[in-house]
């Protein structure tokens, strides 16, 4: 069975569904907070999906806490494997510790120093490999196949896409008609849930990608039709920066959700995270700032809408913020 075949026969609903059961008591249902300042500058109303005050620090750990209690006992035993470049890492190390489990994490070697530090409280095992999050997941991966572990992707998972989709269960809970989502993006899984169960209930709920200019991976690679391979530049979104691994699953179901993407620069990122420390006393990291930065850059489409942003994360480091503010 080829990837597309493969799509058509997924039921991101149904893995939601089974996800918010498996996760629920795992996990924190986050706030949503109306933001007077974005809703009165674009004449419409927006809510901010509180991810950054997820346990873990980030929406990963819904994603890895569904892979992890997906599997039988057996199998979580034998030995765990992951690359990240940071707050999956997080999700995975958190959940490893709750569940009483081992594992290792595979992290490019230029991850950012906070997020490396943060993990070293947990118990996991870090290794490092390549410089790129794709090199480092592709090694992760051989790792696990050749040792006869489990390895656990950061997005390239159904399992995976489902736990970030319950996101999509709470915002339907939390507010009553939703116009259009803006939700960052990198190697595509949290976009992938949201849009997969939102677009289930009302296909005319608008679902944009937000990236960065400097590392839009997905939105090149749904240009081209395949997972493009290209230079990542530095941003402060490195949370969904670096590439893709070949053959994800996200590619396609983006195609079949995603209505757009906006990019933004690094000047607009820096905007972003600004505005959450000045008009919501937030601190959040560049990946979760990519929202805002799309929502004001494009402004005027918003008029009269129920808005959500997506605010997918905390980790920021003391250099970031510091290159932030200067």
């Amino acid at each position: 069975m080829n990837n597309h075949d493969y799509i058509k026969l997924i039921d991101i609903k149904k893995e939601a569904l089974e996800a918010e059961k498996r996760i629920r008591e795992h996990i924190r249902e986050t706030h949503v907070e109306y933001s007077p300042f974005l809703s009165q500058s674009g004449d419409c109303n927006v809510y901010l999906k509180l991810e950054n005050l997820q346990l873990s620090g980030s929406f990963k750990l819904r994603g890895v806490m569904n892979k992890l209690l997906s599997l039988a006992e057996k199998e979580r035993k034998i030995g765990l494997v992951t690359a990240s470049s940071g707050n999956h890492g997080a999700a995975f190390a958190y959940a490893l510790k709750k569940l009483g489990l081992k594992g290792t994490i595979f992290m490019p070697s230029i991850s950012n120093q906070a997020k490396i530090e943060g993990l070293r409280y947990y118990d996991a095992e870090l290794k490092f490999h390549g410089t790129d999050c794709v090199e480092a997941e592709v090694f992760a991966r051989n790792t696990a196949e050749k040792n006869h572990l489990q390895y656990i992707s950061p997005y390239n998972d159904l399992q995976i896409i489902g736990g970030q989709a319950t996101i999509g269960i709470e915002l339907r809970r939390q507010i009553e008609n939703i116009n259009t989502v803006l939700v960052p993006v990198g190697g595509g899984g949290l976009i992938s849930g949201i849009a997969g169960y939102l677009k289930s209930i009302d296909k005319n709920i608008e679902i944009i990608g937000c990236q960065p200019e400097n590392s839009a991976v997905m939105y090149e690679s749904i240009k081209a039709g395949r997972i493009v391979e290209m230079e990542s530049k530095p941003t402060l979104s490195d949370a969904s920066a670096g590439g893709i691994e070949k053959g994800t699953i996200t590619l396609n179901i983006c195609k079949k959700y995603v209505d757009d993407f906006i990019l933004v620069t690094e000047e607009e990122i820096k905007e972003g995270i600004k505005l959450f420390i000045e008009k919501h006393n937030m601190l959040i990291e560049g990946t979760a700032a990519l929202p805002a930065a799309s929502y004001l850059k494009t402004i005027e489409k918003f008029k009269n809408k129920n808005v959500v942003l997506i605010l997918s994360g905390a980790r920021i480091s003391l250099d970031q913020l510091k290159e932030v503010l200067s």
